[in-house]
């Protein structure tokens, strides 16, 4: 196995005393591990940072075999793990990517997602900037997966006019007079979760409440539960500025 490709790291673990095994998103196929000789060194650690944008080998002898890897830093994002709230955002995105993709399986458009989400998280003066784009992933990740929901129109009625909720049962949208007497079950519908736009703070707020929820029913289950702690803290952070 030969690759060479662009790539995003999403994941790093130490392996033996100098070493390090590195996972990062590529745009044709998809989530790919490598081993990288001297991964932990003063050298290489800046580069393999998650959120870092490389141009990476990786060669092996057979398809089952793990990787070596050499990479060459492309673009790096490390002076954001310096800031609160951009750090917590970059783990998060990373954590999720690498917990839920399969190794080796095309995802082009969480490929480009992701590549949004970073370069609004480095652009933007403030997490306001960037806290929606960061939803807009969590549900195109859900829909690449199998999980979608559909925000196009009522599950009730079958229109698209008015929707203002999303139950949290089926993942469908709920216009505002089908959701009457129920409102306090659904999920509030921010419409730049459907529409792109400007968002408030409760946009947004409102917008990681459903992604969070379909995301912690639907993927993040057994072992990739943990995952969350990373978004639980990024929450935190995101409230605490709101405050």
């Amino acid at each position: 196995m030969h690759l060479s490709a662009p790539g995003i790291v999403v994941a790093v673990l130490p392996h033996g005393e100098h070493g390090a095994v590195v996972r990062a998103l590529t745009p044709e196929d998809g989530v790919r591990a490598g081993y990288v000789r001297g991964g932990r060194s003063r050298r290489l650690r800046p580069v393999l940072m998650p959120g870092n944008a490389i141009l990476g080998e990786w060669r092996a002898r057979t398809d089952e075999q793990l990787a070596a890897l050499t990479v060459e830093l492309v673009h790096s994002r490390a002076p954001l793990h310096a800031e609160p709230l951009p750090a917590a955002a970059i783990a998060w995105a990373a954590a999720l990517t690498a917990a839920t993709l399969p190794e080796a399986q095309p995802y082009p458009r969480l490929y480009v997602g992701l590549g949004g989400v970073l370069d609004a998280i480095e652009a933007a003066p403030a997490a306001k900037g960037w806290a929606g784009s960061l939803a807009r992933y969590e549900l195109l990740l859900l829909a690449e997966l199998g999980f979608g929901l559909d925000l196009e129109r009522c599950a009730a009625t079958g229109q698209s006019d008015d929707l203002a909720f999303v139950s949290p049962k089926s993942g469908g949208a709920v216009s505002r007079g089908a959701a009457f007497g129920y409102e306090a079950r659904l999920f509030a519908l921010p419409a730049f979760l459907r529409e792109g736009g400007a968002a408030t703070w409760d946009d947004v707020l409102s917008a990681l409440a459903i992604t969070g929820h379909f995301l912690a029913r639907d993927v993040l289950v057994d072992r990739r539960a943990d995952t969350l702690a990373a978004r639980e803290r990024l929450i935190d952070r995101l409230k605490r500025a709101v405050a």
